[in-house]
């Protein structure tokens, strides 16, 4: 029978994560090869868990990857992506104040918000596109083996970091820049450690895959600027 689960500690796969015995009494299963629970973090708090997952602790994101049936990463993708494309549109410049809720204007603000998901939706494909390419590549040349559908969704969920854009905007100060960058910064190591802990590869892999994703990101960052129509060009009422 193969092993569904892993252990939290040491990697290795196991059958089962606990036993559940008479009146409700549950014991955690001891891994064979660590000699330690399969999964702690069973029976702790789902607080516990995020806080442990924001620290990017090993043993918390192979619970999350490994042992759970988290299965919300597409609607955390489309909300990070809404958090994104707000952050842009939020910085749009030149846009005409107007007091009248029937103004054309309204209108358009809404149209660039669509606009700014759309590009928001591209470059996440790019940087997608990079880390699995650059990991396939490294599949075919020293042969190890990884599940192209569980790293995607990896990449997805470590990419959660992207929800703190909104507070970031609302309460705007002078070093919002900062905090810009910071928030970047928290999803790039957690991308790089949720690919780490998919492969069971060392970290300098991880962030090499992580920055082949940044760069082929910013190159078609770049592309958009660069085109000869630029997304207000090509957005309806303007």
């Amino acid at each position: 029978m193969a092993k569904r689960f892993r252990c939290v500690e040491c990697n290795k796969g196991a059958h089962e994560l606990h036993r559940d015995y008479s009146n409700g009494i549950l014991k955690l299963t001891i891994c064979g090869s660590c000699q330690k629970p399969v999964d702690k973090y069973i029976e702790y708090d789902p607080v516990i868990i995020l806080i442990d997952a924001i620290l990017c602790k090993t043993q918390a994101f192979r619970h999350i990857l490994f042992n759970t049936t988290l299965n919300i990463h597409w609607k955390l993708c489309v909300f990070c992506l809404l958090c994104e494309a707000y952050l842009r549109w939020s910085q749009l410049q030149g846009s005409e104040q107007s007091n009248d809720p029937a103004d054309i204007i309204r209108y358009t603000k809404e149209w660039d918000f669509y606009g700014m998901f759309g590009v928001a939706a591209l470059e996440l494909g790019a940087f997608s596109v990079g880390v699995l390419s650059f990991l396939w590549l490294f599949q075919w040349l020293l042969g190890f083996d990884f599940e192209l559908s569980l790293l995607l969704k990896a990449l997805l969920l470590s990419s959660y970091g992207k929800v703190l854009l909104i507070p970031a905007v609302i309460w705007e100060h002078d070093y919002s820049p900062l905090c810009f960058s910071l928030i970047k910064l928290f999803v790039l190591t957690s991308n790089s450690q949720a690919i780490r802990v998919i492969l069971n590869c060392s970290r300098r892999l991880s962030l090499m895959a992580v920055c082949v994703g940044l760069l082929l990101e910013t190159c078609v960052a770049q592309a958009l600027q660069m085109l000869p129509w630029s997304i207000q060009d090509i957005l309806p009422f303007h």
